[in-house]
C-alpha cells in the first residue's frame, strides 16, 4: 500500500520518490507502465499536486520515468546496455545472394507452436479484429452483389481519395488518381523497382536493410549497395554522396522515415537533404515507408515525396503493418513514373481485392482506423521498453540494443562469439522464431545481430521465451560451441497463442 508519513523529517515529495522507485525496483511497476496522474497520486497519498509534480520532475532527472505529451508519465528503461553500432561498409555493389537464408526463415515464421518472435506484425499488439469486422458488415450489407466482381485495376476511388486526404494533414497534397493501390506493401516496392531498373542495375540500400527489400533485388536481378546506416539518424547523407560519385546508382531504396530493422526515425530536414541530393544526380528515390504511422511520440515524419521536384520520389505505404496484414493492401505514390506502374501492375496482379479495399475505406471514414492508430502507438512503445528491459535483465552484458523511436522491432548486437543463425536454429528447437542478422545484408554482415519483434500482446510467454533466448545467447557467449537445446521454464508452453 502506497502511503507517506507526514510526520516524518523526510520533504514529502522525497518519500514519493522513494515509493515510486520502490515500485519498480520490486517489480510492481515495469518499464514502459504508466504513473498514475499528478491528482491521482495526490489524491491517493493525501498531498498536494505540487509535491508529486515536483517527485516526478526528481524521478525524470534521475532517468528513472519520462513524460510523455498528453499520455502522462511512465517508467523507463534502465539503459544500461550500449547502443547498437552503424555500420561501415565496403562501398561496392553486391550480388544478393539471401534467398536460401530467407526461405529457411519462412519455413518457421508461420509454424504453428512458436513463440513468433521473428515476424514484424504491429497491428496484432493491438488488434482491430471487432471495428474491422463492423466495417465489412457494413460493406457486405451495402454492396453484396458488386463484391462478387473485380476491383478498378488501379484501386476502389473512395480507398484512393481517403489515402490522398491523409497526406493533407502531413502537409502535402496528393491527387487521388495518382495512387496506386496494390497487394500489400511488397507488390507496392516490386512496382517501384522495375518502374526505374532493370536487371544488372546498381540499387543503393540501407545496412542493415529490409531483407525483403534485399530478396525483390536479388530476385530481379539488379545489384545492391549498402550505405552507412546511423542507428539514430538514419542513412549517411556523406556516404551516399560519395557512392554517388563513385558507382552508377540507378535508384535508392530506403526506409527514409521509420527504418528496418533499426527502428530509428529520420529528421524532417534530413529527409529534404537526401531528396535534394538525390535529385540534383537525378537519382530515383523509392521510399518504403510503411511504418510512418508507427512513431511512438511526435509529429509523424513527412513523407520524403513532398520535397520532391522532379517527381523522382516513389512513396510505398500499406495497412499490412498498422491495421490487417491478412487484407493485403498496400499503395504506391509512383510520381513521375505513373505510367510505367500502372502498366506493370495490369500485368502482374490485375487488380486488388475489392472487399478488403471497400473495409478499409470505411474503417478510416468512420474515424476508427486513427483511433486504431493512438491505441497501437503506445502499446508498442510499451512492448518495445518491456523487450528491452527483459533484454538487459537476461541477455549478457555485452549485448547491444536499438532504441526505437517507432515501429515494431528491436535490432541486437550480440557478444562476438555468437552465430545468430547457430542461435536461430536452437531457438526453434525450443520453440521460439528470431530473425538472424545476415538476412539484412547482401554480403554476409551481421553475423552476431539479430532482429526481434515485439508487435505481440505482451504476455508471460513472451517474457519467458526471453529468457531461454537469454540462455542459449549467454551459453553460445560462453563456449563459442552449438549449446544443447535449453527447454522452457517449467515445461511452459512459450507461444501465448497456443494452449
Amino acid at each position: 500500500m502506497l502511503t507517506v508519513d507526514k510526520t516524518d523529517g523526510t520533504f514529502l515529495y522525497e518519500q514519493v520518490v522513494h515509493l515510486i522507485a520502490g515500485q519498480v525496483e520490486n517489480g510492481a511497476l515495469r518499464p514502459g507502465d504508466r504513473l498514475p496522474s499528478l491528482r491521482g497520486l495526490s489524491r491517493r497519498l493525501d498531498i498536494s499536486v505540487p509535491t508529486v509534480r515536483q517527485a516526478y520532475l526528481e524521478l525524470e532527472r534521475q532517468g528513472r520515468i519520462e513524460a510523455r505529451p498528453k499520455s502522462g508519465y511512465f517508467v523507463q528503461a534502465s539503459r544500461q546496455n550500449r547502443l547498437v553500432r552503424g555500420a561501415r561498409v565496403s562501398g561496392k555493389p553486391s550480388t544478393v545472394k539471401r534467398q536460401a537464408l530467407i526461405d529457411r526463415v519462412y519455413d518457421h515464421i508461420h509454424q504453428t507452436g512458436l513463440l513468433p518472435l521473428g515476424i514484424a506484425n504491429p497491428g496484432m499488439a493491438h488488434p482491430a479484429t471487432r471495428t474491422l469486422h463492423r466495417a465489412m458488415k457494413r460493406v457486405m450489407a451495402r454492396t453484396e452483389s458488386r463484391l462478387l466482381g473485380y476491383a478498378p485495376a488501379y484501386g476502389d476511388p473512395g480507398l484512393c481519395r481517403q489515402i490522398a486526404y491523409r497526406y493533407l494533414n502531413q502537409g502535402g497534397s496528393v491527387d487521388p488518381a495518382e495512387v496506386l493501390i496494390t497487394n500489400g506493401g511488397q507488390e507496392a516496392l516490386t512496382l517501384a523497382l522495375q518502374s526505374v531498373a532493370r536487371s544488372g542495375d546498381v540499387i543503393a540500400v540501407e545496412s542493415p536493410a529490409y531483407y525483403g527489400g534485399l530478396e525483390l533485388i536479388e530476385s530481379l536481378g539488379m545489384l545492391a549497395l549498402e550505405i552507412d546506416t546511423c542507428p539514430v539518424n538514419g542513412v549517411s547523407l556523406s556516404a551516399l554522396s560519395k557512392a554517388l560519385e563513385e558507382h552508377d546508382i540507378r535508384a535508392c531504396l530506403f526506409s527514409a522515415a521509420v527504418s528496418n530493422p533499426l527502428g530509428c526515425v529520420s529528421s524532417d530536414e534530413g529527409r529534404r537533404n537526401l531528396v535534394q541530393l538525390l535529385e540534383s544526380r537525378d537519382v530515383p528515390l523509392i521510399e518504403d515507408d510503411v511504418y510512418g504511422d508507427l512513431v511512438f511520440s511526435g509529429e509523424r515524419p513527412r513523407p520524403a515525396q513532398f520535397y520532391a521536384q522532379r517527381g523522382q520520389v516513389l512513396t510505398v505505404g500499406s495497412f499490412s503493418k498498422t491495421v490487417a496484414p491478412g487484407y493485403r493492401i498496400g499503395w504506391l505514390l509512383p510520381g513521375r513514373h505513373l505510367g510505367r506502374a500502372r502498366k506493370l501492375k495490369r500485368a502482374i496482379s490485375c487488380s486488388s481485392g475489392l472487399l478488403q479495399q471497400l473495409t478499409l475505406r470505411e474503417f478510416i471514414n468512420s474515424g476508427d482506423y486513427d483511433r486504431h492508430l493512438n491505441r497501437l502507438r503506445p502499446k508498442l512503445q510499451h512492448n518495445a521498453e518491456r523487450m528491452i528491459a527483459c533484454i538487459e535483465q537476461y541477455f549478457p552484458a555485452e549485448t547491444a540494443i536499438s532504441r526505437p523511436c517507432g515501429g515494431s522491432v528491436l535490432w541486437l548486437e550480440l557478444p562476438g562469439g555468437v552465430d545468430s543463425e547457430v542461435l536461430f536454429d536452437r531457438a526453434i528447437d525450443i520453440g521460439i522464431s528470431i530473425t538472424p542478422g545476415r538476412i539484412f545484408s547482401p554480403a554476409d554482415r551481421y553475423r552476431n545481430y539479430m532482429r526481434l519483434s515485439f508487435g505481440h500482446p505482451w504476455s508471460e510467454a513472451i517474457e519467458s521465451g526471453l529468457e531461454a533466448l537469454g540462455r542459449l545467447v549467454r551459453e553460445l557467449a560462453v563456449s563459442g560451441r552449438t549449446p544443447a537445446p535449453v527447454p522452457a521454464r517449467h515445461g511452459q508452453n512459450l507461444n501465448p497463442r497456443v494452449s
